[in-house]
């Protein structure tokens, strides 16, 4: 296997089934706070451990896996003498800063059990929108995994923002499915599927999920439990951003995993459809905060569509909004449909004086610095 990072497919998954996952070349494995802690809120010998025995299992039947594990917050709550998750910002980066160490520490010994050495990648957003870290940290995931280490990954809770986080390990984990091109994304938590109602008042599991249509109508709840940040709402937007991007994905509790990674029919499966695109090209097109609008005329529609222009200021008629250079923004025709995300080259304030004009206008009229596309092909993800 090459050392270097690999151009991402743009083939479907080959695991079509869940049924597949037992040759499955590589997984990437998320795991919720609530599997890995205790009532009080501290971390889980027993279950931690009941977690990384499966997964050793698995790795040694030959798949590589990647985990991106909650609980550094809830790690830190014990030792901080915090009686649940804090709700402001510096106090879960404290809390993230002591728990982190503690949870590594912990996966490091049981996995050493095994034979096994891991690491830890702590991300934020951010790295994952600029092409330079962007490609850094695939490059780093996959040497590892070339190692035969098994990354541990984790968002970057002691440093991140509101603005820059991910804000949930569900999404994370989806974009680390496609950052590494792996066969399948599982999202392990204390519920063992996704039913059709709640499973108190009568709802029925829903073994598969072939369109998000399919389940559009159905009321997931968004409580999450009183360490972690997510509920059943972002495991299936996870998932379903996972599938159609081309990469399928299975919900189901951390108590299933072993059956779940021997193919067993457990919890809920979500068929990949269309082809794959980039982590990068996920987060621009679903989950960058956008922060204003570009209203484009029919020419230029057609232009970006092909997936291989840049989108030039000729093709411009307005835009709204506060944004800097750099900034995601909304690409949209002139009906006010959104056909695209990016990231864009100039400020809201630069941008009404470069409408309409050619590439080579803008060097005569704004001078040196403006022939520069207003959002390159690079930064730029089709809807």
């Amino acid at each position: 296997m090459s050392n270097t990072a690999a151009t991402p497919s743009k083939t479907l998954s080959e695991v079509t089934s869940r049924s597949e996952l037992p040759r499955a070349k590589r997984l990437v494995i998320k795991v919720g706070s609530s599997s890995l802690t205790t009532v009080e809120g501290g971390i889980s010998h027993e279950r931690l451990k009941f977690l990384v025995d499966t997964l050793a299992r698995t790795v040694a039947a030959g798949t590589e896996v990647v985990l991106v594990s909650s609980g550094a917050i809830a790690a830190g709550l014990a030792p901080l003498a915090l009686a649940k998750r804090p709700k402001d910002l510096a106090t879960q980066q404290a809390a993230a800063s002591v728990g982190q160490g503690l949870l590594l520490a912990q996966y490091t010994q049981e996995f050493a059990a095994h034979g096994l050495t891991v690491a830890q990648v702590l991300l934020t957003a951010d790295d994952l929108m600029r092409r330079t870290t962007y490609t850094n940290a695939l490059r780093a995931l996959v040497r590892l995994l070339n190692l035969g280490v098994l990354p541990i990954v984790n968002e970057n809770d002691t440093v991140a923002t509101h603005e820059i986080r991910f804000g949930d390990n569900d999404r994370l984990a989806s974009l680390v499915a496609h950052l590494v091109k792996a066969d399948a994304l599982l999202l392990f938590s204390d519920v063992d599927s996704v039913y059709d109602a709640h499973p108190a008042k009568g709802g029925s599991r829903i073994a598969q999920v072939g369109h998000p249509d399919e389940i559009e109508a159905i009321d997931l709840g968004s409580a999450g439990s009183n360490v972690g940040t997510g509920g059943m709402i972002t495991k299936v937007q996870a998932a379903t951003l996972s599938a159609s991007a081309g990469i399928p994905a299975l919900v189901t509790s951390t108590a299933n995993a072993a059956k779940a990674l021997a193919g067993e029919d457990v919890g809920t499966w979500f068929a990949a459809r269309n082809a794959r695109r980039s982590a990068r090209d996920v987060w621009l097109a679903h989950l960058a905060v956008a922060h204003g609008r570009l209203m484009l005329d029919a020419g230029a529609v057609r232009a970006i569509s092909s997936g291989e222009k840049s989108l030039l200021a000729a093709g411009i008629t307005g835009a709204t909004g506060d944004f800097e250079a750099g900034d995601a923004v909304e690409i949209c025709d002139a009906q006010g449909t959104v056909v695209a995300r990016g990231l864009v080259n100039y400020s809201a304030l630069e941008l009404p004086s470069m409408f309409g004009r050619s590439t080579a206008a803008l060097h005569e009229y704004l001078g040196e610095g403006y022939e520069k596309p207003v959002v390159h092909v690079d930064d730029l993800a089709l809807i």
